[in-house]
């Protein structure tokens, strides 16, 4: 983990390897399902004309289904000289329909899919979106392994669900419909004694059921816990295996996995169990037809080609309820999962409104009684009171932990203060929209964040408009132009995995650029030259007297080399002010930069 890391931690009073199981177990999830399918249903309402032909073919093909055994009844009947009639035009008829049942269970797959894909799609949008907006303090402190898998695995679940298992519930309940209505219709005593069948159904469902969306729920928390210790571990691997950690974190993956093994198996079985009970249920419906429906054929109330019908009506019967009993576990899964995406698209937006920061060429930053604390009763910084004069560098030292990064995070409004003020140009930043306050700042930050993307585009994206002209002087003043020109396609070189075939101090001299080319009144150096060699840092220590000439420029350091020449050095401690001044001032004083400075350049120990 990088300095810069481990200080955030430490002023947010959040141990450093926290306890995984912990920090999953504050993710909420709504209980209400009938509350979840509405607002499932609600993404199919604006679907209408695909929900409403997919629901004519389903209704279609129900028809026929219900038709065919009827028609098979009479054939039957036919044949045994029950019935009059034309066999051949009987025949026909009734290949006919079943012919038109099959293309209407191929259209029923193919809506359904363009169906689920339009819904996962517009949901998937919705819940990127939205994860764009979140205040910093959601992303802080959730797992971003847990925020993928709601992303990937949850709307997956949801567009499976769409595409297979919804098509099955509505031609399902219609099929169970009409056979019924037909089977009253034949003769109603021996359809009664087949439907008492259904008793038992309900019955299984219900014991059933309630283990299915139990352990289905479980199932999807702690994949998402998993998705996000494999995160953690790919983005820390180098902290990982210097420290000897390989066995520690295997162990906590494998325990993670095991306890989804089991929860997963859990589901599985509950879910899996109910297509043989139904079968079992339904192969005593096939009984009771066939004892009581010869004895009723014997008695002279039903033809033996009813007989035949009542036998596919029952499969007919018992088929849709099997299929809704094995689509439970989907719809279980699916829900929860949409559970867990509606969780986060209910998070409160990070609030956009506010005024315009004044356009002034002049920048005077005042932090004025600012207290903070990002878990209540822990404060992080107490009374800061501070004045970056326009124009002016201003540099914060102190040791880690002591609430410097807390102070760029507040002016950016990553967070807002619990009191005190905030202002530039004596414009109170509460009331300044975050958009136009961050268009007038730029932030190098130490752990160096890149896109996969080419040069071009990396270094454009605080300032679109930007044109060649101004990226190369960006370049030049940022001592990349070199670097950029050994790169395969120069500018046009796209970045690779975050920036990953360049190396770190390379990475960090693009970030650098980058907000050259942003032209900001206000210019954040967080520990910016932190990753380039000795070399490189001086003539990026050059190049930034330049771009930082008559800027408002705030530059947070540990080594006190890059901030000898500030005008006004500032020393925290413990999330005070504790002296001020410039290098030679502080020197004189012989307090604590004095400390940190000898620490550094006299081989003193700390």
């Amino acid at each position: 983990m990088s300095e810069g890391q481990n200080q955030k931690l430490v002023e947010r009073n959040i141990p450093g390897m926290m306890n995984r199981r912990d920090r999953f177990a504050e993710t909420e999830h709504a209980d209400n399902i009938g509350l979840t399918v509405k607002r499932i249903a609600v993404y199919f309402m604006r679907e209408k004309i695909l929900v409403i032909s997919m629901l004519s073919i389903v209704v279609f093909g129900t028809v026929c289904g219900i038709y065919a055994p009827s028609l098979q009844s009479r054939t039957v009947d036919i044949i045994a000289g029950a019935k009059s009639g034309i066999l051949s035009h009987t025949l026909l008829l009734m290949l006919s329909v079943y012919l038109l049942y099959g293309l209407c269970g191929l259209l029923q797959g193919l809506f359904s899919a363009r169906l689920s894909q339009n819904v996962v799609k517009r949901m998937r949008e919705e819940l990127f979106g939205k994860i764009m907006e979140l205040p910093i303090r959601y992303l802080d402190t959730h797992s971003h392994g847990d925020v993928m898998s709601r992303m990937t695995n949850d709307i997956e679940n949801i567009s499976t669900t769409v595409s297979q298992s919804l098509p099955s519930l509505f031609s399902g309940v219609l099929t169970i419909t009409g056979t019924v209505a037909i089977m009253l219709l034949y003769c109603w005593q021996l359809a009664l004694l087949s439907l008492a069948t259904v008793l038992l159904t309900f019955l299984a469902t219900k014991i059933l059921s309630g283990r299915v969306r139990k352990f289905s729920r479980q199932r999807q928390m702690l994949l998402g816990q998993l998705n996000g210790i494999v995160e953690e571990m790919v983005s820390g691997y180098r902290t990982v295996v210097a420290y000897n950690h390989q066995k520690i974190t295997i162990g906590n993956f494998c325990g993670t996995a095991d306890s989804l093994t089991k929860a997963g198996i859990k589901t599985d079985i509950f879910s899996g169990v109910m297509g043989p009970v139904m079968n079992c249920i339904g192969n005593i419906g096939f009984v009771i037809i066939a004892v009581f429906g010869g004895w009723f054929s014997v008695n002279g109330l039903i033809s033996v080609g009813v007989i035949s019908a009542f036998i596919v009506y029952a499969k007919q019967f018992s088929r849709p309820i099997n299929e809704l009993a094995q689509i439970y576990g989907q719809l279980q899964t699916a829900i929860a999962g949409a559970e867990r995406v509606f969780a986060v698209l209910d998070e409160a937006d990070e609030d956009g409104n506010g005024e315009e920061l004044a356009k002034e060429e002049k920048a005077t930053i005042t932090f004025q009684n600012v207290y903070f604390s990002y878990e209540e009763g822990k404060p992080v910084l107490k009374n800061f009171t501070l004045t970056v004069p326009n124009g002016k560098k201003v540099a914060l030292v102190g040791a880690t932990g002591s609430g410097k990064t807390t102070v760029v995070n507040l002016l950016m409004r990553f967070y807002e203060i619990d009191s005190g003020e905030i202002c530039i140009n004596g414009q109170n930043i509460r009331n300044v929209a975050r958009n136009s306050l961050r268009r007038n700042v730029a932030i190098v930050l130490q752990d160096t964040v890149l896109f996969s993307d080419t040069v071009r585009s990396n270094l454009k994206y605080g300032n679109d408009g930007a044109d060649d002209e101004q990226l190369a002087a960006a370049v030049e003043m940022s001592q990349c132009r070199e670097m950029i020109e050994f790169l395969p396609q120069g500018y046009d070189t796209v970045l690779t995995g975050s920036g990953a075939n360049i190396s770190q101090g390379q990475r960090q001299l693009l970030a650098i650029a980058r907000a050259f080319v942003a032209d900001p009144k206000i210019l954040i150096l967080d520990e910016a030259t932190s990753n380039v060699d000795t070399r490189t840092e001086k003539a990026i220590q050059d190049a930034m007297q330049r771009i930082m000439q008559g800027r408002t420029s705030i530059v947070i350091a540990h080594r006190l080399s890059t901030i000898r020449d500030s005008d006004l050095i500032i020393v925290m401690d413990r999330g005070e002010i504790v002296e001020s001044g410039n290098h030679e001032e502080l020197l004189a004083k012989k307090g604590k930069y004095y400390e940190l400075y000898m620490t550094q350049y006299a081989g003193f120990t700390t």
